[in-house]
């Protein structure tokens, strides 16, 4: 549903990844303002809102096709050295708000099997452990994704900056969505980011839990 005058301007996006004996299955969507821009189901990623046109379109979809492609190599490399015969549920959740009195807040989140994990602490540049408890997976994907700047630092610079100014644009435009709007190049930015997120998480989502 749309959202009120009081409420914050945002852009969310959810990627939903289940893992079973090597085989990737992606769910996902985006959405700017309240309304639903983009819709991801298996290899498939639409442009709901017209949002850009679509000799650029068709570029976007083959970039996240080829995210996805790797992705997949990913996890059926790792589940031939490790089989598994149990169902992982990978989700990231992120994006930003613009609150009416200008402030802004981005967030960064993913959960494995429906608990808690990781968070990105956008301030500092930092991931978090969020698994109850000791976890050495969890400790060992925190420290892979601290070392590259594509999770750190550039996603940082993504939600804070990008991300918000995608929204302050929206907001001078009384909130209605314009074909000038840059959601486009954000999703290319954010699934660039989740890349290397694929790669980090992807290592022990196969491994059975031993690193």
């Amino acid at each position: 549903c749309l959202t009120s005058p009081a409420a914050p301007l945002a852009f969310t996006m959810l990627q939903l990844t289940r893992v079973y004996m090597g085989n990737s299955m992606f769910r996902g969507n985006a959405s700017l303002n309240g309304q639903l821009s983009h819709l991801l189901e298996e290899n498939n990623v639409t442009q709901v809102l017209p949002l850009e046109p679509p000799d650029a379109w068709a570029r976007r979809q083959k970039e996240v096709i080829a995210y996805l492609s790797n992705f997949r190599k990913l996890v059926l490399l790792f589940n031939k050295e490790r089989p598994t015969q149990f169902t992982q549920h990978l989700c990231c959740h992120l994006g930003c708000r613009l609150y009416p009195n200008g402030t802004a807040q981005s967030f960064y989140e993913v959960t494995l099997n429906r608990t808690a994990f990781l968070s990105f602490h956008v301030p500092s540049a930092t991931w978090e452990r969020r698994w109850p408890g000791e976890l050495p997976v969890a400790a060992f994907a925190q420290e892979q994704l601290m070392k590259y700047p594509i999770t750190t630092q550039d996603l940082q610079y993504f939600l804070n900056t990008t991300c918000v100014s995608l929204l302050q644009a929206q907001s001078a435009r009384t909130g209605k969505v314009s074909g000038r709007s840059r959601t486009p190049l954000v999703l290319g930015l954010v699934l660039g980011s989740l890349a290397l997120l694929g790669v980090a998480l992807g290592i022990f989502l196969c491994t059975g839990g031993s690193c």
